[in-house]
């Protein structure tokens, strides 16, 4: 395997659930060169395997059996359009670019290679988005009209990766609803079995704005006296394990956590960090089966968590992902059905998940886990979204 973009995603979930399923990391790109030799002490890469960019690996030409790429958000796609065009199959870190026009260049390369390309669809591989598609495939809800999803960011999240972090401005991000939703984007997809027909969205940023600072506040956390901020980063990260995300994202190639509160983009006031992406946002699709979903994503939960509903001719199933619960109301018999499913692990165990599918696919013991063509319909669905937040407007799909 070969790991090109050595962050949080990169080596600290896909190389190193990769190796402990028994593949072997080969070959690291990585432009900061102390995170480099972090994660190539990490699995054994010698230096002449390790890159500083994307292009002195691909000057290589074909080396290795696989690639993963998890490159910032922008740099997506021309590594990955590269990797087709010798043959590489791709694991590919979501979003998958943040132009829309990109997606017909991804295509089609795809049609032209013997290389496929599998997106980090990690909801779909979990325990308890499958059972929630095993009663919507047993039949006991009636024909699916309805679904009413929520992704809940929590308030440390979202100034953790959206005020702080990578994603807080579009562009160079992604817009916020590809960036954090794609995956709601494509479970609402997956369960809706058809392609997007129509999208609307409402949202904006309501709370991270230097008017809604409180009198006194500092422009980094380690110099505030604001008392009992929520957002203060020292709370966030102090009490956190520092061997486990997010801490890790602060301290990657040896840095302390005092550093990089002090002067890292981590310990930047919330208030002052120049976001520009929305802090709630409602999406609203049509599907072409005749289904129609609603998203809400918003950063002001107490838990990072998901709920959904889904609503039936004969029943309804409602299921809260972080505490593994699912509730079927059986209309025709009355009854009601409670599961439980485990939950635990990154991402609800979606991660290690998706790292077996694609591993089976690779070793040609299964499918791709998730066809390309099915995939980008999130990323059409988030592109309109955010068209139609901007505008005011229903934006139609063709």
């Amino acid at each position: 395997m070969a790991v090109l973009g050595c962050g949080n995603r990169g080596a600290d979930v896909y190389a190193r659930h990769l190796a402990a399923q028994g593949a072997a990391v080969t070959h690291l790109a990585e432009p900061r060169a102390a995170r480099l030799a972090e994660v190539a002490a990490r699995h054994g890469v010698p230096a002449g395997a390790c890159f500083a960019d994307t292009d002195a690996f691909f000057a290589l030409g074909r080396v290795a059996d696989a690639v993963v790429i998890a490159t910032p958000d922008g740099d997506h796609m021309e590594p990955c359009l590269r990797a087709l065009a010798l043959g590489y199959d791709v694991l590919l870190e979501k979003p998958l670019c943040p132009d829309e026009r990109d997606l017909e260049r991804l295509l089609a390369a795809q049609a032209a290679s013997t290389g496929r390309v599998t997106v980090c669809h990690v909801l779909r591989a979990t325990p308890f988005f499958r059972a929630v598609r095993g009663v919507l495939d047993s039949g006991r809800l009636g024909r699916l009209v309805g679904i009413v999803q929520a992704e809940n960011v929590a308030f440390w999240h979202y100034a953790h990766s959206y005020v702080r972090g990578n994603w807080a401005q579009s562009p160079p991000a992604a817009p916020f609803i590809l960036a954090k939703s794609s995956h709601d984007l494509d479970l609402l997809r997956w369960f809706a079995g058809s392609p997007p027909l129509r999208v609307s969205s409402e949202g904006g940023l309501h709370h991270f704005r230097p008017g809604e600072a409180p009198a006194g506040a500092a422009a980094r956390c380690v110099a505030c006296a604001v008392p009992a901020c929520p957002y203060d980063a020292r709370r966030i990260y102090g009490g956190r394990d520092p061997q486990a995300w997010p801490v890790t994202v602060l301290t990657a190639g040896g840095t302390s956590l005092e550093d990089a509160l002090s002067s890292g983009p981590y310990g930047r006031c919330v208030y002052h960090a120049g976001n520009d992406v929305p802090d709630h946002q409602t999406v609203t699709v049509a599907f072409a089966g005749g289904v129609t979903a609603q998203l809400t994503v918003s950063a002001f939960t107490h838990n990072n968590t998901r709920t959904l509903k889904l609503c039936g001719t004969h029943g309804e199933l409602r299921a809260h992902m972080e505490r593994g619960e699912l509730e079927l109301h059986d209309f025709r018999s009355g009854e009601v059905t409670r599961l439980e499913v485990d939950a635990s692990g990154n991402h609800g165990g979606g991660d290690e998940a998706l790292v077996a599918a694609w591993l089976r696919f690779l070793r040609r013991e299964g499918d791709v886990p998730t066809p390309l063509a099915e995939s980008l319909d999130s990323h059409r669905i988030a592109f309109a979204a955010e068209r139609a937040r901007r505008s005011g407007t229903v934006q139609v799909l063709d």
